[in-house]
């Protein structure tokens, strides 16, 4: 029987001065070492859900659990487990590629000696060791994801949480991206991962969960939601986010 480890049961949140919740009544149970994908258009409740799940964003109603914790009371258990990849890029651009990440290993209470190696690994296994001592300005925008990601990932978390991690990417580090998150789930990493894109998450993630206007309108491996295309929200979904008919 596979693990849940994360549970979100009935979670709603309405922002201050907004009328219209951002995520409503939603509820998800995603397995150890899943690659979890949340589709929809910009402003379906994506980024809310990661925020919440991630502990950056209080919740009105409902229920999370991350590796039987619970959110916010064990907030503090929870942040060791888990890795966060912001859609924004959250760098120091006048610092290197190993400066920045050195200070974001600091914060994580990694010694020295495994920082060190952390990142040398990091930086190489994402192809990155010509330029890493190059200030993170004169990095294109797929080397600076790169970057990103490593950050999230140097502490080894359990849970990866990735916000749109190949927005405004070439294609080569938009490839590499999702190659080496194969892989690092392939390791035993589960993975939260938000996209607009229907070919990203057919490529790498085992379930879907389409959300729109913060409700969940369906949930399924990619294969199944293509085929199983009964649900007239998603026709329609599926359609506002590729610009095709499910069965195309």
């Amino acid at each position: 029987m596979q693990e849940i480890i994360i549970n979100i049961e009935n979670v709603s949140k309405t922002y201050r001065g907004n009328e219209v919740p951002a995520v409503r009544n939603f509820s998800i149970e995603v397995m150890k070492g899943e690659v979890f994908g949340l589709l929809g258009p910009n402003g379906a409740g994506k980024s809310t859900l990661l925020n919440m799940l991630s502990g950056l964003l209080s919740f009105d109603s409902g229920k999370i659990t991350i590796c039987g914790r619970k959110l916010p009371q064990q907030i503090a258990e929870i942040k060791p487990l888990i890795g966060v990849v912001p859609q924004e890029i959250a760098l120091y651009p006048s610092l290197t590629a190993v400066e920045n990440l050195k200070i974001f290993g600091g914060i994580y209470g990694i010694s020295r000696k495994k920082l060190n190696e952390r990142i040398n690994s990091l930086i190489a296994y994402f192809g990155l060791e010509q330029s890493k001592n190059r200030q993170i300005r004169k990095y294109s925008g797929g080397m600076k994801r790169r970057i990103n990601l490593i950050a999230g990932l140097l502490h080894q978390p359990e849970i990866l949480f990735l916000d749109e991690p190949t927005v405004s990417v070439d294609v080569q580090s938009k490839t590499l991206i999702l190659e080496n998150l194969k892989e690092i789930n392939a390791q035993g990493t589960t993975i939260i991962y938000t996209s607009h894109f229907m070919e990203e998450a057919e490529m790498l993630c085992s379930r879907v969960a389409f959300i729109d206007e913060g409700k969940l309108i369906c949930m399924g491996t990619p294969a199944e939601l293509i085929q199983n295309s009964g649900c007239e929200n998603l026709e329609r979904l599926y359609l506002k986010l590729t610009g095709k008919n499910l069965r195309d």
